[in-house]
């Protein structure tokens, strides 16, 4: 299992999202499973999975051979990420 990292900017992301009942754990899991992944910008990938009926949550990060980089997480519409 590669290590998962958290950039600064993507734990006080965090610290902003908790009020809303986005953990660690919860972007933990949703790095390992996703409901989707895209190809972002300058080789990144965006992890998505869905968080309530109208919201999607939105990981982004880059990935090696040792371990994964989370970049910063932010909830979105579904509707906007189908």
């Amino acid at each position: 299992m590669k290590i998962i990292r958290f950039t600064a900017h993507a734990e006080q992301k965090l610290l902003r999202l908790k009020e809303i009942g986005i953990t660690k754990e919860k972007v933990i899991e949703i790095v390992k499973e996703p409901g989707k992944i895209e190809n972002g910008y300058f080789g990144r990938k965006i992890a998505q999975s869905s968080i309530s009926k109208d919201l999607v949550l939105r990981i982004v990060y880059e990935e090696t051979s040792q371990e994964v980089l989370v970049i910063t997480i932010y909830p979105g519409e579904k509707r906007r990420y189908q």
